[in-house]
């Protein structure tokens, strides 16, 4: 007979997108490409495995960004498993602006979370308040636990979150460059002081961009910034030269979280019988990428990170 496992999960993360144009750090959108992690409690030691991206590369020891969350959360548990295993499928692409530190996070940190013992229901608050600390802000790792277009905060009392439906004409497109960029870096060619003229700007533009993805219009105005995006050009010209040609185009281009990915919020109207609505959109904003960049059509994730235990046969007798 087949029984739930106790003592391993299987934890699901999307890839996500944030700060969308105008609402820098502070909105997320999940997307329907994941890394899978499984986690087990075994005897003693520690086991990580990976596969994917980031295979022979990713350090496989207490370094490793998924083990450091899943320690963290197992520290604020009050529990220490005797051994953990940790078995890694990845496909979002690392360094790139699509979240995948936020996944890592959010992912060793449910993982605890589902294997704790003493456990019973996710706290789902007090998740994205120990992911948060370990992000430094909550734009990605609200998107990628809740899914769908996240809007988040941070004051006195503490980090929030909610969670808004996209527009089911809303295609979410993203062109993938060979090149990486660390987070660090584009933040750190930002301005500690930018004109009120831009702050109302983008607080306006902000607003709207609610509005466009809740309803599926007004994409291109919704996504207009000028608190972040030009600010960064040093450290990935192509990437804004690209954002340039595909909103000259008409399309809603924005560079994706810190870049130098550049997501695109394309539309699925059908524009021909013999094809698949949204399909000559995507082909529209493949022409216009550079050689060597990835298009990827995606999937808006309605759910976020979620959390399953496989079956283990037993004896029936």
């Amino acid at each position: 007979m087949s029984v739930l496992d106790p003592h391993r999960v299987r934890v699901r993360v999307p890839a996500t997108s944030a700060n969308l144009g105008p609402a820098f750090d502070c909105a997320g959108l999940a997307l329907e490409h994941h890394d899978v992690l499984q986690f087990s409690v075994q005897p003693g030691g520690l086991s990580v495995e990976v596969s994917g991206v980031g295979a022979g590369e990713l350090p496989t020891d207490e370094s490793h960004l998924v083990v450091r969350a899943f320690r963290a959360a197992c520290a604020e548990l009050g529990w220490t498993p005797p051994g953990l295993r940790v078995v890694a499928e990845n496909a979002i692409p690392q360094g790139r602006g699509m979240g995948s530190s936020a996944a890592a996070v959010v992912a060793g940190v449910m993982g605890a979370w589902a294997l704790c013992p003493d456990v019973e229901v996710i706290d789902l608050d007090a998740v994205l308040r120990l992911t948060t600390a370990m992000e430094g802000h909550p734009d990605n790792v609200a998107a990628c636990l809740l899914g769908g277009l996240t809007l988040s905060w941070m004051g006195e009392g503490g980090v929030g979150a909610d969670s808004l439906t996209v527009h089911e004409d809303v295609l979410p497109v993203v062109l993938v460059p060979q090149a990486t960029l660390s987070t660090e870096l584009a933040r750190g060619l930002l301005p500690d002081v930018v004109p009120h003229a831009d702050a109302a700007f983008n607080a306006g533009r902000s607003a709207l961009l609610v509005h466009a993805l809740t309803s599926g219009t007004l994409l291109l105005e919704g996504t207009e910034d000028r608190l972040h995006q030009r600010q960064r050009t040093a450290a990935m010209p192509g990437s804004l030269a690209l954002v340039d040609g595909l909103r000259a185009a008409g399309h809603a281009a924005v560079i994706s979280g810190a870049g130098p990915s550049v997501l695109v919020l394309g539309r699925r109207t059908p524009t021909g019988a013999d094809e698949r609505p949204g399909e000559s959109e995507v082909r529209a904003i493949g022409e216009l990428a550079p050689e060597g960049w990835s298009v990827l059509p995606l999937d808006v994730d309605p759910t976020g990170a979620r959390v399953d235990r496989p079956l283990r046969q037993v004896s029936s007798r």
